[in-house]
């Protein structure tokens, strides 16, 4: 039933069943066939069927829940038993937020000298991508926000908060200042990150504390272009302080702090599902001796 199962968990996330049955190295009548069976042994229609994929009766949508908890134990099983035999290996996926993208490597380095044989794929994705890798199994771990909005069935470990710089030309009026205000901030032309990411989403409700309606005049989802924006001297923009270092002075960009509210907490998530799979409870361990290290959840660190 293991493969039928599989099958389920990939006509979720693909929503097509061409795309399903190529993820799972398998012809499209093989793929119906199988879920046919699925169907059989149940008694139950799983799957709504037209000339294309229209989705799960109720049915199969609580089946498609317990596939991934069954699948997802099988996964787990079989590389902790492969651990067991000849080590830490395979292939670990870490879905992030853009903006905190800057300390994966801080998690990924030491990971990596401990386990040289495991390998990474990294993502960038919004908060809500995030979680919805996690339910679906296509990633193992995530970095997102965990106090702003819910963060769902998931474990998390607390890292740092995220503090927040005004970005701007060295020639900007606002250039030499020690820190401005979010109520500063919204007398300034912006250009932010697009409103599905939930940095942005934090950064509107911050101005709208500070009685300032958002009204950024350029948004884009990559920072690249935010910054080579700001470059023109025509518009500033707002990103954490992680981001900016990484990104900001090297466009010969000023960063000045933002001051006036408690900034988000950015953490490791994992599914909540023991015992885990061996390369992410390694991953977790990591997790937890970075946030040691930088003292309990601190502002980011430099």
């Amino acid at each position: 039933m293991i493969d039928k199962l599989e099958y389920l968990l990939a006509l979720a996330q693909a929503q097509h069943f061409g795309r399903a049955a190529e993820a799972c190295g398998i012809t499209q009548p093989t793929l119906s066939a199988g879920l046919k069976q699925l169907e059989e042994q149940f008694g139950v229609l799983l799957v709504n069927r037209g000339s294309r994929f229209q989705g799960f009766t109720p049915e199969g949508a609580r089946v498609l829940e317990w596939a991934r908890r069954v699948v997802g134990d099988v996964r787990a099983m079989r590389d902790e038993v492969r651990a067991l035999k000849q080590g830490l290996a395979g292939h670990l996926r870490i879905a992030a937020v853009p903006t905190a993208l800057p300390i994966v490597a801080a998690l990924t380095t030491p990971y990596r000298a401990l386990y040289p044989d495991v390998s990474f794929t990294i993502w960038s994705r919004t908060s809500l991508q995030v979680l919805d890798l996690l339910e679906n199994l296509e990633a193992d771990a995530g970095l997102t926000y965990l106090d702003n909005e819910p963060v769902g069935r998931v474990r998390a470990v607390p890292l740092y908060r995220e503090r927040y710089c005004l970005i701007v030309a060295t020639d900007h009026v606002m250039a030499d200042r020690p820190s401005v205000t979010w109520a500063e901030v919204g007398t300034v032309p912006l250009c932010l990150l697009t409103p599905d990411n939930q940095n942005r989403r934090i950064i509107d409700r911050y101005l709208r504390h500070a009685n300032v309606q958002p009204n950024a005049t350029l948004e884009s989802n990559s920072m690249i272009v935010l910054l080579t924006h700001v470059q023109t001297k025509r518009w500033a923009t707002v990103l954490p302080a992680a981001m900016g270092d990484a990104l900001g002075r090297e466009h010969g960009l000023r960063l000045v702090p933002v001051t006036g509210e408690e900034p988000p907490t950015i953490g490791l998530v994992y599914p909540k599902r023991e015992p885990l799979p061996p390369q992410t409870a390694a991953l977790v361990a990591e997790a937890r001796k970075l946030a040691a290290a930088w003292n309990d959840v601190p502002h980011e660190p430099a």
